[in-house]
């Protein structure tokens, strides 16, 4: 199988920004342990982050024929990002959301997912292991 694991908006500065939230471990640092554990178990992955909204749904679209699963942590878009919900309804590749603090115990206006509703399922609050729990759901 291969994966898409697809990063939003700030996820960028992951192990920067507010590392009590988000863990001290840089994004491709979390990317690097995420390659190996899908290529310990005979799949593939590639890694994509942007900022730029528009970017993230062209990605979710050239997914289409190539990937078996895309896992999308789309950072605040998340909460809004109607065009990023459009893009996943339009394609026929399953994606898992994830989210790597608990948002339900954060503001109340990351506890509503525009996204959800066309995910595969979500999965939330277990630091980097949140994108490593959405790889294992497709391998069941």
């Amino acid at each position: 199988m291969k994966f898409l694991v697809l990063n939003g908006v700030n996820l960028n500065l992951t192990g920067k920004r507010e590392p009590g939230v988000y863990g001290a471990e840089t994004l491709e640092e979390i990317n690097g342990e995420l390659a190996a554990f899908v290529r310990a178990r005979g799949h593939e992955a590639d890694f994509k982050q942007s900022n730029i909204e528009g970017e993230l749904c062209t990605f979710i679209q050239q997914a289409e024929g190539k990937y078996d699963g895309i896992v999308l942590n789309a950072g605040a878009y998340t909460h809004y990002s109607v065009a990023l919900r459009d893009a996943i309804a339009a394609v026929s590749v399953p994606v898992v959301e994830v989210h790597m603090s608990n948002v339900q115990a954060r503001e109340e206006f990351r506890k509503n997912s525009v996204l959800t509703g066309v995910c595969r399922g979500e999965i939330l609050g277990f630091g980097k292991n949140s994108y490593i729990l959405a790889l294992e759901s497709f391998l069941l």
